[in-house]
C-alpha cells in the first residue's frame, strides 16, 4: 500500500510538472505571438506605405508650395492634405520637417506651445530609410511623444531653394491605443481560451504518456518491494530492453550482489565455526599436555628422577612453543585479513634471503635427517618487495615443507630468474597433495589432510597467500599424490630508474 501511494505521489508530481510546464509555455507563447504579430502589422505597413511621402511631394508640391511669399509655411496646403489622408486612414499623421529634422507644421500639433517648435525629429532614420527607399523595417521618433518611436514614410523635397522633409506617421498614438487595446483583449481571450483547450488536451496526453514512461519504473518498484519482503531471487525480467534499462540492470545487479554476500557471509559463517571448533582442539592438545604435565610434578615431583623430570619439562616447553606458534599465526593472520599490516617495500638480494634461511634450517632438517638443498641461478637481481614479510612467506612455506616431508626426504629451495620476476619455489618430497584439496589448502580456517595427517588450522599457507596478495602476486601448488609438493611465488625486479 506504501509502495502505491509512493507511485501514485510520484506520478502526480510529474503531471503537476508538466500542466505548470505548459501554462507557462502557453503563456509564454501569447506574449511571443503579440510581439511577433505587432511587429509584422507595423512591418506590413511601412512596406505597404514606403513611397507614401514622395508621392505626397510628387502630386501636392508639383503646383503649390510648402511655404507662401512670406515664408511661412502653407497651412492650407497642409491642412488639405492631412484631411486628405485622414480620410483614407485616420492612423495617418504628416509632418512638415525642415532640413535640420525641426518640426515647421502639423495639424496634430499645437504650434501655439511653446515646447512644440522645440521638438526635433532624428535624421538618422529618415535619411536611412530614404537610401533603402523604404526596403528594411525602420522605427522613427514620434513628434507627439519623442521618448517613442513609431513606422514611418518619409522623403526629401527642394522646392525654389528651400529644403526639407515630409515625415508621415503611419501609425500614430491615438491609433495605437486603440489597437493595443484591441489586439491585447483579442490575443488575452485567444491565449486564455486556447490555452485552456491545450491544458485539458495536453493534461490528458500527458497522464496516458507519464503513465506509459513511468512503467518501468513500477515494475523497478515492484522488484524492490518483492525483494524486500524476501524474495531473494526476483529480478526484472529482460531488463536491458526496459526504458530505464540502466537503473534496471543496475537493480538486478545489485541484488545479485547482496545475494552473493549473503552466500559468502553464510560461508564466512561457517568457516567462523569451523576456525573456532579447530582452534579450541589445537589449544586444548598442548594446554592438555602442559596441564597433565604441571599436576604430574606437582602430585609426583619427589617421587621422579632427574631424567623423568627433564623429560617432563621439556615436554612441556615443546607444547609452550606449539601454543605460542598457534598464537602467533592467529594474531598475525587477523592484522593481514584486517589490512593493518602495511608492506615496507625495497629493493634487496633475494639470493642472500635464501642462504640466511637455508642456514637457519639446516640445523632443523639435519636433526631431521631431511636433506636441504639451495639451488640458484647466477645473477640474480635485486627484487623490489618487504623483506620481513617475504621471509616470513618462505619460512611458512619451509615449516610446511619440513611437516610433510617424511626422514630422508629432501627440500629443495630454487630462485630462478625471469625476465621481470623472479621466481621462488620450495619443493618437498613428501606425500603430495589430492587434486580436489589443492584448491583448499590456501582458504582460511581450513584444516586439509595431507597423506595420514591432519594438521593445525592450516593459517600458515593462508598467511603466504595474503602476503602475496599485497605484493600484487600469488602463491602456486604443483602437487600429485606420492610425487611430493612444490610450492612458487615471483617477486617483481627492482628497476634502477
Amino acid at each position: 500500500m506504501k509502495n502505491n501511494i509512493l507511485s501514485t505521489r510520484f506520478i502526480l508530481k510529474l503531471v503537476l510538472s508538466f500542466s505548470a510546464i505548459l501554462v507557462l509555455a502557453g503563456v509564454g507563447y501569447t506574449f511571443i505571438s503579440f510581439y511577433f504579430s505587432n511587429k509584422y502589422f507595423f512591418e506590413t505597413t511601412q512596406r505597404l506605405h514606403s513611397n507614401l511621402a514622395q508621392d505626397l511631394i510628387d502630386e501636392k508640391f508639383k503646383d503649390a508650395h510648402p511655404f507662401d511669399s512670406t515664408g511661412l509655411v502653407n497651412k492650407e496646403l497642409f491642412g488639405d492634405i492631412m484631411h486628405d489622408m485622414m480620410a483614407v486612414n485616420r492612423a495617418i499623421e504628416v509632418y512638415l520637417l525642415d532640413s535640420k529634422g525641426h518640426v515647421q507644421y502639423s495639424v496634430v500639433l499645437n504650434h501655439d506651445a511653446p515646447e512644440t517648435k522645440l521638438k526635433q525629429i532624428d535624421l538618422a532614420p529618415i535619411k536611412k530609410f530614404i537610401a533603402d527607399k523604404g526596403s528594411h523595417y525602420i522605427v522613427g521618433d514620434d513628434p507627439k511623444d519623442l521618448t517613442k518611436q513609431t513606422v514611418f514614410s518619409a522623403a526629401h523635397f527642394n522646392k525654389e531653394g528651400r529644403e526639407g522633409y515630409i515625415y508621415i506617421i503611419l501609425a500614430g498614438e491615438d491609433f495605437i491605443a486603440t489597437r493595443s487595446d484591441l489586439f491585447s483583449s483579442y490575443f488575452m481571450r485567444l491565449g486564455m481560451g486556447g490555452s485552456i483547450l491545450t491544458l485539458i488536451f495536453a493534461t490528458i496526453l500527458g497522464v496516458l504518456a507519464i503513465w506509459h514512461l513511468t512503467r518501468s519504473l513500477r515494475e523497478i518498484i515492484y522488484a524492490a518491494e518483492r525483494f524486500r519482503e524476501g524474495d531473494l531471487k526476483y529480478r526484472i525480467e529482460n531488463a536491458e530492453k526496459t526504458d530505464l534499462s540502466n537503473l534496471a540492470t543496475t537493480f538486478n545487479g545489485m541484488a545479485d550482489t547482496i545475494l552473493a554476500d549473503m552466500e559468502k557471509i553464510k560461508s564466512i559463517e561457517e568457516l567462523r565455526r569451523e576456525l573456532i571448533a579447530n582452534i579450541s582442539h589445537d589449544l586444548r592438545t598442548p594446554l592438555s599436555i602442559i596441564q597433565g604435565y604441571i599436576e604430574t610434578l606437582h602430585m609426583k615431583g619427589s617421587q621422579l628422577s632427574v631424567e623423568e623430570k627433564d623429560v617432563y619439562l621439556k615436554t612441556i616447553s615443546k607444547s609452550s612453543e606449539k601454543l605460542s606458534k598457534l598464537i602467533s599465526q592467529l594474531f598475525e593472520y587477523s592484522k593481514l585479513e584486517a589490512n593493518q599490516i602495511q608492506p615496507q617495500k625495497e629493493p634487496f638480494l633475494i639470493n642472500e634471503l635464501a642462504n640466511d634461511i637455508h642456514r637457519n634450517y639446516s640445523l632443523i632438517t639435519e636433526q631431521k635427517n631431511i636433506e636441504l638443498k639451495l639451488s640458484m641461478d647466477d645473477n640474480i637481481p635485486l627484487v623490489f618487495a618487504d623483506i620481513s614479510l617475504v621471509e616470513r612467506a618462505i619460512q611458512n612455506l619451509m615449516d610446511n615443507a619440513l611437516k610433510f616431508t617424511p626422514i630422508g626426504g629432501t627440500v629443495i629451495v630454487q630462485i630462478r630468474a625471469m625476465e621481470k620476476h623472479v621466481q621462488i619455489t620450495v619443493q618437498d618430497s613428501g606425500p603430495g597433495i589430492a587434486k580436489e584439496n589443492q584448491a583448499l589448502i590456501f582458504e582460511r580456517y581450513r584444516q586439509t589432510k595431507v597423506g595420514q595427517q591432519k594438521e593445525g588450522i592450516g593459517l600458515g599457507l593462508a598467511i603466504v597467500k595474503k602476503i602475496m596478495e599485497i605484493h600484487d602476486s600469488h602463491i602456486k601448488v604443483l602437487s600429485q599424490p606420492n610425487q611430493g609438493t612444490s610450492f612458487s611465488f615471483e617477486l617483481p625486479v627492482h628497476f634502477n630508474q
